[in-house]
């Protein structure tokens, strides 16, 4: 079935199945029909997310089991409410010791029944990894650890078999010829002894034992370089899974399945289905998987997946649509006025001495990290182009080195994530990507015929049935996708400081802004791809609230101002030793999350902002790195950070009362991207606890513990939200601008789910200045309409009501009506929705 709204949990061993019981009536209270949940396969122990599945089979016993999970299933279907599922099918969380596909692949190597789970390269040009994978799981080099003594023979308690554990948490499996002979020569101890590294005969002995193994033990450093398996992105914990085998799609979605066809589910998203080999196929096989176990049953199934900006999904998915990134994107840039944007992006130039442009920031970033994080996938597709050009007479003088170049040159412009055309011809909706790539990617003198070349068979267009060329566009197009991701969200997004708000998962920093006309063409074109698809603004994912974003979006109208409070602000004496670009987002953070409480717990704020900060600093990869982190330039940042909200240096009476400048028209902002995503075509999502203000940071700030309790209570004003506009800050008005919007969806669901999109003109004074809208259905109609870029109404204002003298003489054009009064549609409340 299609979801009327969805409400986010996430799921861990602090908040378990039987914590989200109690929520039922509540969330049914307050419009929801599905409860939205993370992951729920068993996970590495102390998971917070879920992502790192070991074990997709069972459901995991720290959130309950499957006795929690259908005690919550029955409570939340005592209130008409159902379960959508997030899945993942592209990875698994490998080392340590509790995966047990992996270990048996490390046990018995290819010969494993579950070599072909993993997506290994048995035969890379390593000739030290032919038959054998790459293990790169030490802290330190190899020999340095075979001599520390930290890699110790043991026999497991649990299975009896022979490991060498390394650290404690690691556990490596002799190939089992080995350890029965090894058995046969003494007991553990003996041999623990005999292969200890901190002798030499003892690490001679080991490092021989090893040597015969089906993986090489290796530092992590060499991963990028060397591993022959593919990872989630660059994360050697999480290994890729070989999901387009019939016989791996069956085992990592036995339990989804199970669920939905004992109705204890309603439908799926699937996480990051771009890192699939064949994801059309993949989410065509999981429809008919599903139409399988009941034709007449819809399965709601969505894919988390980034669509570049003009980049549409193909209907021929069979898909309901994504998760919602671009909606969060849209949202975002109508919110953004477009007059600021060159001072802002000026005053970054000058200050950091970086681009202003995103685009050159984004190319950037793609080369280094290629370079750096993903040369042994690179090398990989080249040698299978390489293959597949030497195996033809026409291509057959191209050379790796060729290859190498023009593959470097494509994929440090590739304007989408990725292709998908290794298993069938590239759609349509592909073309204007190879056309920008090839427009835009730099070649040496002579080898534009290499770039294009590569661009007929990674589109299709060529050899589109020759299985050499079909695996060499999967390594492509499997390395685009996180290449993108890495080069993107997880460093560019870090290193371009213009404005934070219009960075964030699935945002095109280069549309800064969209008018109303834009956005209404994006709802438009949405509506008619998948009119089902997901609408959020707030994710596990997000980098900053959604809150935050609306209210850094209110500097974009007041630019100068912004800029010279800054100014002001990075001259402070705290702030000396730090970057002035570091800085500047800083105090964009500061600003953009600072508590709306009357007595805000200050330190606790700065130890928020601080793990953000360095997470930043890590992500960006300038001045620290996860790799190498700078922990005095940290611990500078972190000293600033604390400096500048002690309550004596004047900075935190001065980030407050600018605040306060900005806070209403935040409010505003917040409420209006609540209303707009319960009202337009799709399904409204609700990150858990944004109901309230969303002033949290990244990941794991966006995750922290959620008073359900204060909004449980505060649901029951929700009919009255003119009551509750002088008392805005404490969550309440935004909470009951969703109700309202949720209940009136509840209230006429064939209206809000299949009714037509109509935008409604503005005229007057502020025409610019309104979103409105109709959900029409035969004769049935509501007219939703919420303020825009209203700084100049409500500067310093204490409540977020906009003076009705303000809107002069705006009126809304409604067809077959005379104009409605802008004024008196706003007179008590930032947001209207009512029927006509």
């Amino acid at each position: 079935m299609i979801p009327r709204a969805t409400y986010r949990i996430q799921f861990h061993a602090g908040f378990r199945f039987a914590d989200a019981v109690p929520l039922a009536p509540y969330l049914a209270n307050l419009g929801i029909s599905h409860l939205y949940a993370s992951p729920i396969g068993t996970a590495r122990a102390g998971s917070t997310h879920g992502y790192d599945v070991v074990d997709p089979t069972r459901i995991n016993p720290e959130l309950g089991g499957e006795n929690g999970f259908r005690a919550l299933a029955a409570a939340l279907r005592d209130q008409g409410l159902g379960i959508i599922l997030d899945i993942v099918p592209n990875h698994m969380a490998v080392g340590g010791s509790d995966n047990r596909w992996w270990l048996d692949v490390l046990e018995h190597g290819e010969d494993s029944a579950f070599a072909r789970f993993f997506d290994i390269d048995w035969r890379p040009a390593d000739p030290t990894l032919r038959g054998r994978l790459l293990a790169p799981f030490l802290g330190a080099p190899y020999a340095d650890v075979l001599a520390s003594g930290d890699l110790v023979l043991d026999r497991e308690a649990d299975s009896g078999r022979l490991s060498v554990l390394a650290y404690g948490t690691h556990r490596f499996p002799l190939r089992p010829e080995d350890a029965h002979a090894l058995l046969e020569q003494g007991d553990i101890t003996t041999l623990r002894q005999q292969h200890d590294g901190r002798d030499p005969q003892g690490a001679a002995r080991l490092h021989a034992l090893l040597e015969r193994q089906h993986y090489r033990l290796a530092s992590w450093r060499t991963a990028g370089d060397c591993i022959n398996w593919r990872r989630f992105f660059d994360i050697t914990e999480l290994a890729g899974l070989r999901v387009e085998d019939p016989a791996v799609f069956d085992a990592v979605h036995a339990l989804p399945l199970r669920l939905f066809r004992e109705g204890l589910i309603d439908g799926v998203r699937v996480d990051h289905v771009d890192g699939l080999a064949d994801p059309a196929g993949y989410c065509r096989a999981l429809r008919a998987a599903f139409t399988a176990i009941d034709p007449d049953r819809h399965a709601y199934l969505l894919v988390e997946k980034i669509l570049a900006a003009g980049e549409r999904l193909d209907p021929a998915w069979a898909t309901d649509g994504t998760s919602g990134y671009e909606f969060m994107d849209h949202v975002s840039a109508l919110q953004h006025d477009a007059r600021g944007e060159p001072a802002l992006a000026a005053h970054w130039r000058a200050l950091s001495g970086r681009p202003s442009d995103f685009g050159l920031e984004e190319h950037a970033a793609r080369v280094e990290i290629l370079a750096r994080s993903f040369a042994g996938q690179r090398d990989a597709a080249v040698a299978a182009f390489h293959r597949l050009a030497q195996a033809r007479l026409a291509t057959r003088d191209i050379t790796a080195g060729m290859i190498r170049r023009a593959l470097e040159a494509l994929l440090a412009v590739f304007p989408s994530y990725r292709t998908y055309a290794a298993f069938a011809q590239a759609p349509v909706t592909d073309d204007p990507l190879f056309t920008a790539a090839l427009a835009d990617a730099a070649t040496p003198p002579g080898e534009r015929i290499v770039l294009e070349t590569l661009a007929d068979w990674i589109s299709g267009r060529a050899d589109l049935d020759d299985p050499d060329r079909r695996e060499a566009v999967r390594r492509f197009e499997q390395l685009s996708a996180p290449l993108s991701a890495k080069s993107v969200e997880d460093t560019a997004f870090y290193r371009y400081g213009r404005l934070l708000s219009r960075n964030d998962v699935g945002f095109a920093p280069a549309d800064f802004a969209l008018d109303t006309a834009a956005f209404a063409v994006t709802v438009t074109r949405r509506a008619a791809d998948h009119p089902h698809a997901m609408l959020t603004t707030a994710t596990h994912d997000h980098k900053r609230g959604e809150d935050v974003r609306a209210r850094l979006a209110v500097l974009s109208e007041i630019p100068d101002r912004w800029i010279a409070e800054a100014r002001r602000w990075g001259e402070h004496p705290a702030n000396a030793a730090i970057d002035p670009a570091d800085v500047y987002m800083m105090l964009q953070t500061l600003v953009g999350a600072c508590p709306l409480d009357d007595a805000p717990d200050w330190s606790a704020f700065a130890d928020r902002v601080i793990g953000w900060n360095q997470k930043a600093l890590r992500e960006a990869k300038l001045r620290s790195a996860w790799a190498e982190p700078d922990t005095g330039y940290e611990a500078a940042c972190a000293d600033a950070i604390r400096t500048l909200l002690h309550d004596e240096t004047g900075f935190r009476q001065q980030l407050v009362t600018f605040v306060a400048h900005i806070a209403s028209a935040a409010a505003v902002n917040g409420i209006a991207q609540s209303v707009l995503r319960a009202t337009l075509p799709g399904v409204p999502d609700c990150y858990q606890g944004t109901e309230f203000w969303d002033l949290s940071l990244v990941d794991p700030d966006n995750r922290r513990p959620v008073d359900y309790g204060a909004r449980i209570a505060a649901l029951a004003y929700a009919d009255y939200p003119h009551a509750l506009v002088p008392h805005w800050r404490d969550g309440r008005l935004k909470q009951a601008a969703l109700a309202a919007a949720l209940r009136a969806r509840r209230t006429h669901p064939a209206l809000f789910a299949d009714g037509t999109f109509e935008p409604v003109a503005a005229t007057g004074a502020r025409c610019d200045h309104v979103v409105a809208f109709l959900r029409r259905l035969g004769d049935l109609a509501w007219l939703v309409a919420v303020p825009r870029h209203v700084q100049p109404a409500l500067a310093d204002a204490p409540h977020p009501a906009i003076p009705a003298d303000w809107w002069q003489d705006t009126a809304l054009l409604l067809p077959g009506r005379a104009p409605l009064s802008v004024r008196s549609l706003f007179a008590d409340l930032p947001f209207a929705i009512q029927s006509l």
